[in-house]
């Protein structure tokens, strides 16, 4: 049973224990010494992210549902701040790796002690508390959520930085289909509504629904895919300027970017570095860890674009999560081919991204309080992604869930979809 499947069926209490063991199953099986790594300031050292989702319950529900609550470690509040200003001081992203202490098992003994505290609590709530209590809980799980996909980016950015290139795992590939044949599919437009709908759970910046006017246009029925990338390599795609933008040709230059993050050419073989390990290229699997520019290169090579966000969610919206989608629930960890169908890898196997700049929506309102720093203060010079990835949790994910990175992030499991004018 997947976790979405066990999330329906649970108490909130439940719910957050299956979520919390979750996360620290992640570090299940890698040394302390791979939980401490931080290849580059972007990412963050496993042990880190097990300490600062705990910092989160600690903060944002304990010290403010607990009266008179005593924190753990008055210092967790300066090394496991992430970004919260009006929380007070963090230590500096970059440096975390030098923090040998706590070590792995006092952070692990943290989470303990903050879980029997947070079970505690829901199991003593006043009626006038319930409610507020049980709407912190629940952003804290989705919180974790979204960490427990950096955890597995994150690692896998780190390994990749050693010779050996070891495996996060040891798992045996899935059989290689191919791909459904690329067509672009008429979509009508219209004066849609966008945005978060329902009483469930989103993040503010999902909202509010609002209106948009989308021109008729035309998009992909799947993801494109390696051996689609691949002709774009082999054509001297990142070694003529004429489809990238000024930004991401500087890109390309400064960092010598010559394929995707994980590719590699050996002895005449094209092959990707997975958390399962150096694999031969997949090339009906979808390319992935491709930047925003890389994407904006390819589309424009194809003679095509990228999806505009509402676009993407005039399609989503009409379309539930399959059963079947290659979220981490499969346990794959790897983007798969796409099967025959529509709109195939709408959820799922990589993160697409958008040609749409991560602004507010007209009438966007932040959370009050130090959470509002969430979402809301990261609205500039960003990108945004849309649909999850093979990495996302099934329970996390709705076609309104707005992702955002910078346009040259490739760390992240971040993929192409292409649309077209009509």
């Amino acid at each position: 049973m997947s976790l979405a499947q066990q999330q329906l069926e649970q108490s909130l209490a439940e719910r957050f224990t299956l979520v919390r063991d979750a996360s620290t199953d992640l570090s299940a099986g890698l040394t302390p010494e791979d939980c401490n790594l931080q290849a580059m300031p972007e990412t963050s050292p496993l042990k880190w992210h097990l300490a600062h989702t705990t910092w989160f319950f600690e903060t944002f529900v304990l010290a403010e549902f607990v009266p008179g609550y005593q924190s753990v470690n008055p210092l967790y509040a300066v090394l496991f701040n992430s970004y919260y200003n009006g929380v007070g001081e963090q230590f500096p992203r970059p440096e975390r790796s030098v923090l040998s202490r706590p070590s792995l098992d006092e952070v692990l003994s943290y989470r303990r002690q903050i879980d029997a505290e947070v079970i505690g609590l829901l199991g003593q709530l006043s009626h006038a508390e319930t409610e507020q209590v049980e709407a912190r809980i629940e952003l804290g799980l989705h919180h974790e959520a979204q960490h427990q996909e950096l955890m597995l980016t994150d690692i896998k950015y780190c390994l990749f930085q050693n010779p050996l290139l070891p495996a996060y795992r040891e798992h045996e590939s899935s059989a290689k289909s191919e791909a459904a044949t690329l067509e672009l599919i008429e979509c009508a437009g219209g004066q849609l509504q966008i945005g978060h709908s329902g009483t469930d759970f989103c993040f503010d910046n999902e909202l509010p629904r609002h209106t948009e006017f989308v021109a008729p246009f035309r998009m992909a029925n799947r993801l494109v895919t390696n051996g689609e990338f691949l002709e774009f390599v082999e054509d001297g795609g990142y070694r003529n300027p004429e489809h990238w933008l000024s930004d991401g040709w500087h890109e390309v230059t400064v960092n010598n970017w010559r394929q995707p993050l994980y590719w590699g050419h050996v002895d005449g073989q094209w092959l990707e570095y997975t958390l399962n390990g150096l694999q031969p290229l997949d090339l009906h699997a979808p390319v992935s860890h491709v930047s925003y520019f890389e994407a904006q290169a390819y589309a424009s090579w194809a003679g095509l674009r990228l999806p505009t966000e509402a676009e993407w969610e005039s399609v989503a919206q009409g379309v539930g999560i399959p059963a079947a989608a290659n979220l981490v629930d499969s346990d794959r960890l790897h983007p798969a081919t796409a099967a025959a169908g529509s709109f195939s890898q709408l959820y799922g196997d990589c993160w697409e991204w958008t040609q749409s700049a991560y602004l507010p929506y007209p009438g966007y309102e932040p959370l009050p309080g130090a959470v509002g720093e969430y979402n809301g203060k990261f609205m500039s010079g960003q990108m945004v992604l849309r649909g999850g990835s093979c990495l996302s949790q099934a329970f996390h994910i709705r076609s309104s869930y707005r992702n955002f990175f910078y346009a040259r992030d490739r760390w992240q499991c971040s993929g192409i979809r292409l649309a077209a004018n009509q």
